[in-house]
């Protein structure tokens, strides 16, 4: 099932700023699980209940699955910085 990725302004702001193969690699990894669901994901337990993480190496991209089933990504960030 394919699903469409809308990015929020942080999430692309970062994207944006980041080495251009370390943004080349979220991408890419984030088509996939739009794809079909491939990645290190997790589902997010207490105050971020609802949110998932997908874990691509160092990076962290938080995000969310809306209504109709798309993949809402509100934010990427270092592994030290995102918890």
């Amino acid at each position: 099932m394919k699903r469409l990725l809308v990015y929020k302004p942080a999430a692309q702001r970062e994207l944006a700023h980041m080495d251009r193969s370390d943004a080349t690699r979220i991408i890419h990894a984030l088509e996939a699980f739009a794809a079909d669901g491939r990645g290190d994901v997790k589902a997010l337990k207490g105050a971020l209940k609802g949110r998932y993480r997908l874990r691509i190496g160092k990076w962290r991209v938080f995000f969310s699955l809306d209504q109709p089933g798309n993949v809402v990504v509100s934010d990427v960030d270092n592994r030290g910085q995102a918890y």
